[in-house]
């Protein structure tokens, strides 16, 4: 029961994320303060970041750490770490994309988490 909760939690800040990323790109896309393309990169790369991190994590290190494998989990989890950063610094260096876009679209993750703490505060 715990894991199908954990899920929940996960695909709800999904769906804020989403709404925030597609309001947030409606509102600024139509303006020349942002790059839309740097926004939407910045908000998907980082949603799926989240995505696999939630469910790697219920999925993969949780069961890893009830056996009593916690190095395997902890290894895993560096792994992903490192191919974030790696992927973070392709994105950057090689297809120039705009920074302060690209951690706008970045934030809304921040603020979806924010939103549903609240929301499950206020249940």
């Amino acid at each position: 029961m715990k894991q199908t909760a954990g899920a929940a939690t996960i695909l709800r800040v999904e769906l804020w994320h989403g709404l925030l990323l597609l309001g947030t790109a409606v509102t600024l896309g139509q303006t020349r303060l942002i790059d839309l393309k740097a926004l939407l990169v910045g908000g998907v790369f980082m949603g799926v970041n989240f995505f696999l991190l939630g469910f790697g994590i219920l999925w993969v290190l949780a069961p890893l750490a009830s056996k009593g494998r916690v190095r395997a989990g902890v290894s895993l989890l560096i792994l992903k770490i490192i191919i974030f950063l790696s992927l973070l610094t392709l994105l950057f260096f090689r297809f120039q994309i705009d920074g302060l876009s690209f951690a706008l679209g970045f934030s809304t993750l921040i603020l979806a988490v924010l939103v549903e703490a609240v929301v499950h505060s206020i249940k």
